[in-house]
């Protein structure tokens, strides 16, 4: 995150200075220096006002004004400021303001009679850390709403995902990688001879009546080895003498770094031989 010295020489600075003398000073030091955005009151009344219409990125602030002194124009910004940094550097003839206006909220101070040089290396100084700070501001801003678009994108990509597989199945399946059941849609877990206990939440192998455990034997030899499978046919006998016929197809599905975490497939009911047969 890098700045151009034009960065710096078109920021907005404000000067607040009962005296017209330092106010002139000031102006005449930030235009011979480039700074082509100056601006000044000698009203502390109307600072707040000013910098809520034109957000500054520095205000030369003068502590000893009447009516309203410096302390209290800090205290008036920070109740209008929109952001938690308090962009003023302070002017003042009293050492012993110096620490109660960097409590107050003040990021510098710059001493009276002024040290041209040291001012100008100070606004120079106090600019490039304002800047940053509203490019890292910036950034992370951008960033959140870059989060909150993917993040939306993400959840409408899985809800179409899942709207097409329910369109296209009769149920849809995920295991993690120890083989349990994490989403289920139709009779996976009994088409799959698997019993969830309903206290534990936890599912048993078990042997169901009626499904040929030859051909659930291929499906639980292609999980085993973690090996994609494509239309696997089951049949199922059911009591009434019908008989149904199922398709299931699956693969396992891996982390970025390559671990497996578990399989996720599809299945649909092929034909049922006897049309009043019921599919559980």
């Amino acid at each position: 995150m890098k700045l151009s010295e034009s960065d710096i020489l078109n920021a907005s600075i404000l000067i607040v200075d009962d005296q017209e003398s330092n106010v002139s000073l000031l102006e005449r030091l930030l235009g011979e220096a480039g700074y082509t955005c100056v601006a000044s009151t000698m009203k502390p009344q109307e600072v707040c006002a000013l910098h809520r219409k034109n957000y500054y990125d520095l205000i030369l602030l003068d502590l000893q004004m009447p009516e309203m002194d410096g302390f209290q124009v800090m205290e008036a910004l920070k109740t209008n400021a929109t952001e938690s940094y308090l962009p003023v550097l302070v002017l003042t003839a009293q050492p012993g303001h110096k620490l109660r206006a960097l409590q107050a909220g003040a990021k510098d101070f710059i001493s009276k009679p002024f040290d041209l040089v040291e001012v100008k290396t100070r606004i120079h100084n106090m600019l490039e850390v304002r800047l940053l700070y509203k490019k890292l501001e910036s950034y992370n801003k951008v960033l959140e709403q870059t989060v909150l678009e993917r993040t939306a994108e993400l959840r409408e990509s899985e809800a179409r995902f899942r709207s097409l597989t329910e369109l296209a199945s009769d149920w849809y399946w995920e295991q993690d990688e120890d083989g349990r059941f994490t989403k289920v849609s139709g009779p996976v877990l009994e088409m799959l001879g698997i019993q969830v206990d309903p206290l534990q939440g936890e599912a048993a192998d078990i042997r169901v009546a009626g499904w040929n455990q030859a051909e659930r034997e291929v499906l639980q030899a292609a999980i085993a080895d973690r090996q994609p499978f494509l239309d696997l046919v089951f049949s199922r006998s059911n009591a009434n003498g019908s008989q149904q016929q199922f398709r299931v197809s699956g693969e396992p599905m891996f982390s970025q770094s390559c671990r497996f975490i578990g399989y996720r497939g599809i299945g649909v009911e092929l034909i049922s031989k006897d049309s009043d047969a019921v599919t559980p």
